[in-house]
């Protein structure tokens, strides 16, 4: 793994415990979707990654929003927006509940997205997959 796509993965592997974090309490699920992204992007022998991992007091929403334009920046590429909504996506689907500071979060993820329409579609599909879940769920 080069050390760019290392560095892009710890920062969305950041984005994503806070993200975790965003509803107030990280639920078990989320806990262990975060061990498997770690695992898979070989990041759990990363120390910044195992002090993210053990944190049990919530990450300041305000903080969670802050790495999200980090990442992104202010022309975020095609590549690193679809990275970072697939993984997030990934992480608020692990428990099957979706908080109305995930929303928010979504939300705002949208607002970040590059102008071309490719990506406003595939959030388009995100939420119509949120919304048939919550239909799913509450039925």
């Amino acid at each position: 793994m080069s050390g760019a796509t290392n560095h892009s993965n710890l920062q969305i592997f950041k984005i994503l415990v806070a993200a975790a974090w965003i509803d107030g309490s990280i639920q078990a699920e989320e806990q262990e979707h975060l061990q498997k992204v770690a695992s898979s992007q070989n990041l759990t022998d990363e120390p910044e990654v195992q002090s993210l991992l053990a944190v049990r007091e919530p990450i300041p929403s305000a903080q969670c929003y802050q790495w999200l334009n980090d990442y992104l920046g202010s022309h975020p590429t095609e590549s690193d927006y679809q990275n970072l909504l697939e993984a997030i996506a990934g992480l608020f689907y692990s428990d099957d509940e979706i908080a109305t500071e995930e929303a928010k979060l979504l939300s705002e993820l949208q607002s970040l997205a590059p102008t071309h329409e490719s990506s406003q579609s595939t959030f388009d599909k995100l939420l119509k997959a949120i919304g048939r879940l919550y239909r799913q769920k509450f039925r």
